[in-house]
């Protein structure tokens, strides 16, 4: 069933003024932040900034788990609850453009405040560490050239972002692989580690919990922070060839949003609460701690970084169609 939730938005926010009562200094309870994954790192990171946040506030800000439907679910149910800054959506990049890209859901970023930028954490493309046919990124896209749909990779399951970044990359070399679907990342890992796969993507939590396993081959960011989670591994900057993905467009990522109809003076407060958490050299050194990378951007640049990243993940798209024809070519 396809997500919805403009009908959410459209809904009627009865406010303290519109019965008579005096709104009182913002904020004068618990704000609570719904987080749009299950228990990891990302909830790790998400709970440094929103304790800071909490902090500059002067209350409490809970990370409230709201996981499925690729995170649509949580945004859903954030979005429904009163436009009143009490509650703040992690806006990762898959509930926020990726699903709405995919038909599954729809709505727009620009239907939602943003507050600040938060946190990226950039996958990076990885081998076994005892390759012995190639040993450099280039040197496996000859192999992929020279061998058609030979090499096998992963991305955890289908058409989710590291698919579409990799499909993207393959498709700029010319090289035609099979995309391994799995249901837990864990997994592929186990078949990377046993030759199995021949790559996959690797997120930085599995990188740092056994580096010497993996061959980092490419690391999908153009951050200096992402390239030394992967201590200093190849990036993308460092490639010859321009793969048109910049900025945001080839990681993970989240920015934290409220809804449309929230208060200016709230959405304001909140929105200096967040930035002055962000600056702090202790959350920040928290952030880096786990290999994410604290992102600067305040809610001013919210638009043009995402249209950015928005034009990107529909060429992605495309680049998926083209993986799957060239595989179909393959079998005729």
């Amino acid at each position: 069933m396809r997500t919805t939730i403009k009908g959410l938005l459209a809904a009627v926010v009865i406010s303290a003024t519109t019965l008579g009562v005096a709104r009182a200094e913002f904020p004068e309870r618990t704000v609570e932040l719904v987080h749009p994954w299950g228990p990891g790192n990302a909830m790790s990171v998400s709970q440094i900034i929103a304790k800071a946040m909490g902090e500059e506030l002067g209350e409490n800000m809970p990370v409230i788990s709201v996981p499925g439907a690729a995170g649509t679910k949580g945004q859903i149910m954030a979005m429904e609850r009163p436009a009143d800054g009490y509650t703040v959506f992690d806006g990762y990049v898959a509930p926020l453009l990726l699903q709405p890209i995919l038909g599954n859901a729809d709505w727009d970023f620009r239907d939602f405040k943003p507050l600040h930028a938060a946190v990226s954490n950039a996958f990076a493309i990885g081998g076994r560490a005892d390759e012995t046919r190639w040993s450099s990124f280039e040197g496996m896209m000859e192999y992929g050239k020279e061998n058609p749909g030979a090499l096998r990779y992963s991305s955890g399951t289908r058409n989710n972002l590291p698919h579409m970044v990799i499909a993207k990359v393959l498709q700029s070399y010319g090289v035609v692989a099979q995309n391994v679907p799995y249901t837990q990342d864990g997994n592929a890992v186990k078949d990377l580690k046993s030759g199995i796969l021949d790559f996959s993507f690797v997120n930085v939590g599995d990188y740092k919990a056994d580096p010497a396993a993996f061959e980092i081959l490419l690391v999908m960011s153009e951050l200096p922070g992402a390239k030394a989670s992967y201590d200093d591994a190849p990036a993308i900057t460092d490639l010859e060839l321009d793969l048109n993905l910049s900025g945001l467009g080839p990681m993970g990522w989240t920015w934290w949003i409220v809804h449309p109809d929230t208060p200016e003076d709230v959405t304001a407060t909140l929105r200096d609460a967040m930035e002055t958490a962000m600056k702090r050299p202790d959350v920040q050194e928290a952030i880096e701690r786990v290999g994410f990378v604290p992102l600067e951007w305040d809610h001013t640049q919210y638009e043009e970084i995402l249209s950015s990243v928005q034009s990107q993940l529909e060429a992605m798209g495309n680049a998926l169609i083209w993986e799957e024809e060239q595989l179909h070519s393959l079998d005729r």
